[in-house]
């Protein structure tokens, strides 16, 4: 059977798509206090945007199920970085065959 783990996960005013994953323990959010102080002055003041549950087995559009799993173990805290610009490219829609229809 595969475990399944309680995510939060909050956005910073300071990068768009920058995300931080703690656990979210007996129903209760992690308390922020316990994290790095280098971490919140990176990331800046955290947002709770929204709660989800992970499994190994769940994909998700940026990241590693199991690389989250690991760092939440090692270090309480997942940090997901904003796409790379060659990201942000890779996933825009081709542009129209003919352009004489465009106005």
């Amino acid at each position: 059977m595969l475990q399944t783990i309680q995510i939060s996960a909050f956005k910073t005013a300071k990068k768009t798509e920058l995300y931080l994953f703690v656990i979210k323990k007996n129903n209760r959010q992690v308390s922020l206090e316990e994290l790095p102080n280098e971490l919140l002055v990176m990331f800046g003041k955290p947002v709770h945007i929204f709660d989800f549950e992970l499994t190994e087995n769940k994909i998700l559009p940026r990241s590693e199920s199991k690389e989250i799993i690991s760092s939440l173990a090692d270090k309480g805290y997942y940090i997901q970085m904003p796409p790379t610009e060659n990201e942000k490219i890779g996933s825009m829609s081709a542009p129209p065959e003919r352009i004489d229809n465009i106005f």
